[in-house]
């Protein structure tokens, strides 16, 4: 049976899930999860949660799926320490860092990893396997064909993301409220991309908007694939969404009859602003799945102030309970329970009286055991033996009954104890004192020049498909023994697309490349299975040492700093393997599985798409990616060119020089600038957030 998990933003939301049918929670505690607009739990209210849901047979899953600087580890190592003391039933993790202090704080308790990991493929699964991981949360963007494929051979449990509001960009991979100083990845998103963009003159309107996904239909479909649990977003709804919703759920997992078309646009007019869709999982992308939000959903509606009604008052019967009784002549009367879990409870009654009106039969007797209205008991089975000719009064049933609930009820109360381990940082690797070398990514090999060549970067990042086609200025990198070359691979790779970027893979290997960069977990075996190093990039989200330690236990070869970290943060962390940082570029905000340009253009023109233009007038260009998706730059180049000096006190391996929409003229041009050799500037530059930071 599927697990629908519900989320809960507050303790009254912990009930409306699990009055609606439930099967796990994942809430907040402490300041280390993605929601942190929603109302975290106190450590009391977590206890009475976990507590509430414990037992009523519902899993908990504790939410420290941020992003974490170094001085955060203490506190997230107490709050897993706290949430194991009170039975919490997993944690789930984003930052690779976070899940392997999680393993060594509190190692019996198991790590799921969510949906910001990012991992979308076979290998990215078999990866967070070997690392300790129970569970992922797949990226919303697979299609059925997709997931089926990896829940055939995955070795851990699959999970998928079936209700909610959907971002365009794949999950973990945002960093557009970040250039606005709130980070997505730090739980703070600002939720830029709902404004109304322009799209390149074009007059369609948000561009970047999604309507809310929702996979109702296909529950018993992703049953049969394997999926163990399904997922309903929305911890900072209110309860009453979330009774609805789980509510919708629950009785569709468990009902035979596929959901009615009315059904379902009921259901789509009381929780949705923005209409529904499918289009991932049916694999129909398109301007269908993005759009102006239809309508404003009626707070006040009477669907929810019913279903605040219904989950306050009432309780969801789920714990399946066994009953066994004995009346006998001249004997107490002796019922005895036992649940799913192995408690069990025995009463005695008075001695049966002889029956003068009607008499008590077996059948009574599994009619009156079965009632546990009331209660989160469920009778699945009456077993016994009732003499012929004896009584007993229902009062003296019902009392016994509650009797025997009530002491399993408190069997189910206590935490299972478990062991508990400690978080030690690693000793600290002091900062290298020599200047960071350059290297330098293109997103064309047009490029590159023989002026670049001359410039002589130690190495040169070229995406690896651009491997596919003869030029002779590739060809003098190649032979220029002053610089490498690194096959760049894209940051999303589904398993159907391995095999074409295994080809070109091969070809830049016998070309004399050695070396590929990555942004993914999920390829970092794919990179190696064709002999090559393997370097980590951006995509990968290293926010501390912690996580530089797992990719160098990973036997990565360098790691490349998130830009979300500012310059003191940098200079203080410890880098035990050779550590970059982009200086220069247009930051790549979004990474999209939906075409942007073609939903607003109808047709496919990534090369002369102007960009998307807000209502300041900033344009940020669209590119092309692998796969026909798209990347959203930022409006402004990073420059710092001009701070020589803090750079080179970070003690990096080296800085990068990211070209985007440059022209080969103005890739050598900036190289020269950061060489000292000339005084070029961009028009409108940026710092990022290398001096102001996050929240």
């Amino acid at each position: 049976m599927l697990e629908i998990q519900s989320p809960a933003g507050s303790p009254e939301g912990v009930i409306a899930a699990v009055q609606n049918g439930a099967d796990a929670v994942y809430l907040g505690f402490g300041e280390f999860d993605a929601q942190k607009n929603s109302k975290n739990f106190t450590r009391d209210e977590l206890g009475r949660a976990l507590e509430y849901c414990r037992v009523r047979g519902v899993k908990t899953y504790l939410t420290l799926n941020t992003l974490a600087y170094n001085r955060d580890f203490p506190q997230i190592e107490e709050c897993a320490k706290v949430a194991c003391r009170l039975g919490i039933d997993a944690i789930i993790v984003q930052d690779l860092g976070v899940m392997m202090a999680v393993r060594r704080s509190v190692p019996e308790v198991p790590v799921h990893a969510g949906a910001r990991m990012g991992i979308h493929n076979l290998e990215g699964v078999k990866m967070a396997a070997a690392m300790g991981i129970k569970r992922v949360a797949l990226s919303r963007e697979l299609s059925r064909k997709k997931l089926a494929y990896i829940c055939r051979s995955s070795p851990i449990e699959i999970e998928v993301f079936v209700h909610g509001s959907m971002c365009i960009c794949y999950s973990g991979q945002c960093y557009m409220s970040a250039m606005r100083g709130h980070s997505a990845n730090r739980g703070m998103c600002l939720q830029p991309c709902h404004n109304d963009f322009e799209p390149g003159g074009v007059s369609a309107k948000y561009p970047l908007v999604m309507n809310d996904g929702c996979l109702v239909r296909y529950l018993a479909d992703l049953e049969s694939l394997g999926v163990t649990g399904v997922k309903i977003e929305g911890r900072s709804k209110r309860p009453e969404y979330i009774a609805v919703v789980t509510g919708f759920f629950s009785n569709a997992a468990h009902s035979v009859k596929t959901t009615a078309h009315e059904e379902l646009r009921a259901f789509q007019n009381a929780v949705s602003s923005h209409g529904f869709t499918d289009g991932y999982y049916t694999d129909r992308q398109g301007v269908d799945m993005t759009g102006i939000p239809l309508k404003k959903v009626r707070a006040d509606s009477v669907i929810y102030s019913t279903a605040r009604k219904n989950y306050l008052n009432g309780e969801y019967q789920r714990v399946p309970i066994r009953f066994v009784g004995r009346i006998a002549e001249n004997k107490r009367v002796k019922l005895a329970a036992a649940d799913d879990k192995g408690n069990s409870a025995v009463v005695y009654g008075p001695m049966p009286e002889p029956a003068f009106h009607r008499e008590l039969t077996i059948a009574a007797l599994r009619t009156q055991l079965y009632k546990t209205s009331g209660t989160p008991f469920r009778c699945v089975g009456v077993k016994g033996t009732v003499e012929p000719g004896l009584s007993l009064s229902i009062s003296e049933f019902n009392y016994m009954r509650r009797s025997l609930l009530d002491e399993i009820l408190q069997q189910r109360r206590p935490v299972q104890m478990r062991e508990e381990g400690s978080y030690i940082p690693h000793e600290h690797v002091p900062n290298r004192e020599e200047p960071p070398i350059q290297t330098v990514s293109v997103m064309r090999a047009d490029q590159l020049s023989k002026e670049m060549e001359e410039l002589s970067p130690r190495f040169v990042y070229i995406p690896v498909m651009e491997f596919d086609f003869e030029s002779p200025v590739l060809r003098g990198f190649l032979e220029n023994e002053n610089i490498s070359l690194v096959a760049m691979l894209p940051r999303v790779i589904h398993d159907n697309e391995r095999r074409r970027l295994s080809e070109t893979l091969t070809r830049a290997e016998s070309l004399g490349v050695e070396d590929v960069l990555v942004g993914n977990i999920g390829h970092i075996q794919f990179a190696r299975s064709h002999g090559m190093e393997v370097r980590g990039d951006f995509g990968l989200n290293v926010l501390n040492s912690e996580t530089l330690w797992v990719l160098r236990n990973l036997r990565l070869k360098s790691a490349t700093l998130s830009f979300e970290l500012r310059l003191p943060e940098i200079r203080e962390m410890s880098k035990p393997i050779d550590t970059e940082l982009i200086t220069y570029g247009r930051l790549p905000l979004m990474i999209t599985e939906n075409c942007i340009v073609k939903n607003t253009t109808g047709v496919c023109t990534c090369d002369s798409f102007p960009g998307l233009t807000d209502n300041s007038g900033s344009v940020f260009p669209v590119v092309p990616e692998f796969g026909c998706r798209n990347i959203v730059l930022n409006s402004k180049k990073l420059f710092m060119a001009d701070r020589r000096r803090a750079i080179t006190a970070l003690g990096l391996w080296a800085e990068r020089l990211m070209f985007t929409t440059e022209n080969a003229l103005e890739c050598v041009a900036v190289m020269k600038r950061y060489a000292g050799q000339s005084g070029y500037e961009p028009p409108g530059y940026t710092r990022g957030v290398y001096y102001k930071g996050v929240e």
